[in-house]
C-alpha cells in the first residue's frame, strides 16, 4: 500500500509541477483544447493543490501538505494581484485568508516538530 501511495503522490506532484510551470500542455494533452487568461491561472492553482496533495500523502505530513498549498497559493495570488493581471473583488480577501491560514498552519507544523 505504501508503494502505491508513493507512486500516486509522485504522479500528482509531477502533474502539479507541469500545471504550475506550463498549464497549456496539460490541458491540451487531457482535453485537446486551448486555454487562456483565467483558465491558465486556475490551472496553476490546481497544480499548486496537486503538489500540496502529494506532500500530504507522506505519512504524518498532512499539515505540511496544507501548509505547502496555502503558502504557495498565497504567493501566487499576490503575484497575480501585483502584476496587474485579472483581479476580481475576492482576490485580495483570498490572499489575506490564505496568509492567515499559512501563519496558523506554520505555527501548528512548527509546534509538531518541536514536540518530537
Amino acid at each position: 500500500m505504501k508503494k502505491l501511495l508513493a507512486f500516486a503522490a509522485a504522479g500528482e506532484a509531477a502533474t502539479g509541477l507541469v500545471l504550475l510551470v506550463y498549464p497549456p500542455i496539460v490541458v491540451w494533452l487531457l482535453f485537446g483544447a486551448e486555454i487562456a487568461g483565467a483558465g491558465v491561472m486556475m490551472s496553476r492553482i490546481a497544480g499548486i493543490a496537486l503538489i500540496g496533495l502529494a506532500v500530504a500523502c507522506v505519512p504524518g505530513r498532512a499539515v505540511l501538505g496544507m501548509l505547502t498549498y496555502s503558502a504557495v497559493v498565497t504567493l501566487y495570488l499576490a503575484y497575480v494581484g501585483f502584476s496587474g493581471g485579472l483581479t476580481g473583488i475576492l482576490l485580495w480577501p483570498a490572499v489575506v485568508l490564505h496568509a492567515i491560514l499559512t501563519i496558523l498552519l506554520g505555527r501548528t507544523w512548527l509546534k509538531r516538530i518541536s514536540d518530537q
